[in-house]
């Protein structure tokens, strides 16, 4: 059972900034992608940004582009989201999620449908 954990979440004043980390606890799929998500108290979980494993592309929502970097560490099978700038807007549990779907190397996958393994979430906490 391939488990991914997340860290880094916290408590953080706007204008600061967190690093998320996501780690997969094994490899035995192929991963074309890892997401971003996120979800806020009654609302619906959000895209925040992706990265094409094999190429490096990196995709971010329009709400918070400028202010994320999405980058990995295939050797420690580990994926960052470096958050800048952060507003009390951004508070959610935040989620990574890896594709085995090979349409997510050639097309960017939005949607959480498009992927098959989600980490437990961490908590991110922006005080005005």
């Amino acid at each position: 059972q391939v488990q991914l954990v997340e860290s880094g979440g916290g408590l953080v004043q706007a204008g600061g900034s967190l690093r998320l980390s996501c780690t997969a606890s094994e490899r035995t799929f192929t991963t074309y992608a890892m997401g971003w998500f996120r979800q806020a108290p009654g609302k619906e979980r959000e895209f925040v940004g992706t990265i094409q494993w094999n190429s490096g592309r990196t995709t971010y929502a329009e709400s918070m582009k400028g202010r994320l970097t999405i980058s990995r560490d295939n050797a420690k099978n580990t994926v960052y989201l470096q958050m800048n700038s952060l507003k009390p807007e951004d508070t959610a549990v935040y989620y990574c999620a890896a594709s085995s779907n090979d349409y997510c190397a050639r097309i960017v996958c939005l949607r959480p449908s498009g992927y098959d393994y989600w980490g437990q979430g961490t908590q991110v906490t922006v005080s005005s």
